[in-house]
């Protein structure tokens, strides 16, 4: 089944969803095989809105991970601690330049803020990730469904795997 952005290719018989002029070899496409379509169709774009959430959860923690990193090198310890050291090029280290007391509220305040960004984060992250995976269940069976109701009309397995949603579940009936 093609999905987002798929591209179908020219099949036997000009039929919906294979580049075909909306007829399938009959000159229409039973209200099953619509229906199944237009239920794959709609987890198809939500499957895009859950890509959208796991890479805005994946650049949050880039991003933290980012503040985190040369901040917490060895470097930015020794200014922390004893002010001696030079500190690291992150967002972190720069705080903790000036004075100790100081310096080290605001160091822990921002690991305290990018502590709780990346949980937050995680978080979404798993919630859009077994989301997904539920969804790749119901296309799955929605998927197998489908093959056997455009098989029963005809269409190789090849074809009903190849056919685009989109177009099955817009053609007329």
């Amino acid at each position: 089944m093609s999905g987002p952005g798929g591209a179908t290719h020219a099949g036997e018989g000009r039929r919906p969803g294979l580049g075909g002029t909306g007829e399938s070899a009959g000159g229409w496409v039973p209200a099953r095989a619509r229906e199944l379509a237009a239920r794959l169709s709609a987890l198809f774009d939500r499957d895009v809105a859950i890509v959208e959430r796991l890479n805005d959860a994946q650049r949050r923690l880039r991003e933290a991970n980012g503040r985190l990193w040369s901040g917490l090198a060895p470097d930015a310890f020794g200014l922390v601690y004893d002010g001696q050291a030079l500190a690291g090029h992150s967002q972190i280290a720069q705080l903790s330049e000036g004075a100790p007391g100081a310096g080290q509220a605001a160091v822990l305040c921002a690991l305290q803020d990018a502590h709780w960004v990346i949980g937050r984060a995680f978080i979404d992250y798993q919630s859009a990730s077994e989301e997904r995976r539920q969804l790749a269940v119901d296309v799955g069976e929605l998927s197998q469904q489908l093959t056997e109701v455009l098989c029963a009309l005809g269409w190789s397995a090849e074809q009903a795997r190849r056919a685009n949603v989109h177009d099955l579940a817009r053609a007329g009936a």
